[in-house]
């Protein structure tokens, strides 16, 4: 719409504004018709109309099977369209098209703004399944009547009241009419349902919504006269009312036709089996996370005993493969505690390798300094995890061969990624430092090194992925990872 508006109209951005506000609530509007929607815009020299926008009913078949959004249509070819733009009233004369052999009655409403029309909305009625209406569809039409009249007028949508039509209930959820008073003239029968959920044993009719959803409501205190006004509908406002087991959400839309409030809309949606699943995945999100936090303290618990028992050996060897053992614990231990503060098992792995580089940093001999280039970006956990340990063994690797006690030099990590997907995303990363560089022979395929063996094994068991070491140039090393970005099925 943005484009269309941009392209052919004159329309300004508050304009604009406006009409994503229309076509936010129009759904409503759509159902409460039975009809298909169509928004024509007059284009900037006011020869033509172009159609910004397009609504088809849930509540009855469409009268469009093609999609109309971006026709133009020259000014002349549809005479209701000219007259409720240039008289600005809604235009409901002519006899019935004939669309592909169905009969589609044709009304136009004028989009007005601050005393401008904007546009128009060709409201189409499919008229094939016509028959006597009942009481639902005669109540659901007086409203459609009521909001296009607002509409006309310019007091429909309320302004700073747009709706998430995804999340609020809808027409077919549950419809209660409510006269200037705030009693119930019309109750849906899955509004009529909703509030039975509630505890609710009468009828609707005849009550006032207001105090009878307060009272369906628990409370400790007085009755909340904010809830009383609400579902009275005396202000557009959405809420939910959670009593007797049961939870309802409802949206109320004061009617002002002719300016002044005759009754209100409440549309009602019973979402109580939601929100138990909303509670629950909330509980199952908690568990992990505290699952996530218990493995990270029984992994720091680990490493201290391992660093423990290390300060208590002669053996210098030993000593060590002590602490190489406490640095791989403590590199996973980072991922976990990652995962214990999201609510996914998805982390951003940028910062985990900030924390493993500056971890192992601690072993330098020499005066290195350590830093990462470019953007890993965020992990599966299936991916993060042997990752970090991966890491760990190829920056443990070369601060402990690559310099000597007392050399200054620099370790780099840079990662690339590519692909825009989860499934065809790749990582490069490449860890390359100026030290003495590999020895003559040296095939890190078949090196026996424990380090080794492990990026080896993860790098291409674990993650599906390719690991070599290179001779840098002047000097030093150069460690090349291309993995895939997402865990291997």
């Amino acid at each position: 719409m943005n484009d269309l508006v941009r392209q052919h109209t004159a329309l300004g951005e508050t304009d604009l504004e406006w009409l994503h506000l229309l076509v936010s609530e129009w759904q409503l509007l759509s159902d409460l018709s039975f009809a298909d929607l169509v928004l024509w815009v007059p284009t900037l020299d006011g020869t033509r109309y172009v159609s910004v926008a397009q609504m088809r009913p849930n509540t009855g078949p469409t009268s469009y099977q093609d999609d109309m959004v971006g026709h133009l249509v020259p000014r002349g070819r549809r005479p209701l369209l000219d007259a409720a733009l240039d008289e600005g009233r809604i235009v409901r004369e002519g006899d019935p098209e004939w669309r592909e052999e169905v009969p589609v009655r044709v009304e136009s409403i004028p989009v007005r703004r601050e005393g401008r029309v904007l546009g128009v909305i060709a409201r189409n009625t499919n008229l094939l399944t016509v028959r006597t209406p009942s009481r639902l569809e005669l109540t659901y039409l007086q409203s459609a009547s009521d909001l296009a009249q607002m509409i006309a007028a310019g007091s429909f949508p309320y302004p700073g009241q747009q709706v998430d039509m995804d999340a609020s209930p809808r027409v077919g959820d549950g419809l209660i009419r409510l006269d200037a008073d705030g009693v119930v003239t019309y109750a849906s029968p899955n509004a009529l349902s909703a509030y039975h959920r509630l505890g609710l044993a009468s009828d609707l009719v005849g009550q006032h919504l207001g105090n009878t959803t307060a009272e369906l409501a628990p409370s400790r205190g007085p009755v909340d006269e904010a809830l009383v006004k609400l579902a009275s509908g005396w202000a557009p406002r959405e809420t939910e009312v959670d009593g007797n087991g049961g939870v309802i959400q409802l949206r109320a839309i004061p009617l002002k036709p002719k300016g002044t409030r005759i009754g209100s809309l409440v549309l009602c949606r019973d979402v109580t089996e939601l929100r138990r699943r909303e509670r629950e995945l909330i509980t199952k999100d908690a568990t992990i996370r505290e699952i996530h936090h218990r493995v990270k303290n029984n992994l720091q618990t680990v490493a201290a005993l391992l660093r423990l028992q290390s300060r208590r050996m002669d053996s210098p060897q030993g000593r060590e493969a002590l602490n190489e053992a406490v640095r791989r614990v403590g590199s996973i231990a980072i991922v976990h505690e990652t995962l214990s503060q999201n609510l996914d098992e998805r982390v951003e792995f940028d910062e985990i390798a900030d924390r493993v580089i500056a971890m192992v940093s601690e072993i330098s001999p020499g005066k290195v300094d350590c830093r990462r280039t470019g953007r890993f970006g965020i992990l599966d956990a299936e991916v993060a995890t042997p990752l970090s340990m991966v890491l760990t063994e190829i920056l443990q690797n070369a601060l402990e061969h690559a310099f000597t006690q007392g050399e200054r030099g620099t370790v780099e990590v840079a990662a690339i990624r590519t692909g825009t997907g989860r499934s065809d995303g790749r990582l490069l990363i490449t860890v390359l430092d100026d030290g003495s560089g590999l020895p003559e022979g040296f095939d890190p395929q078949r090196a026996g090194n424990l380090g080794l063996q492990i990026v080896r094994t993860l790098v291409e068991g674990e993650l599906g992925g390719t690991f070599d070491m290179l001779r840098a140039e002047p000097r030093g090393t150069k460690v090349v990872l291309d993995i895939p970005s997402s865990p291997q099925k």
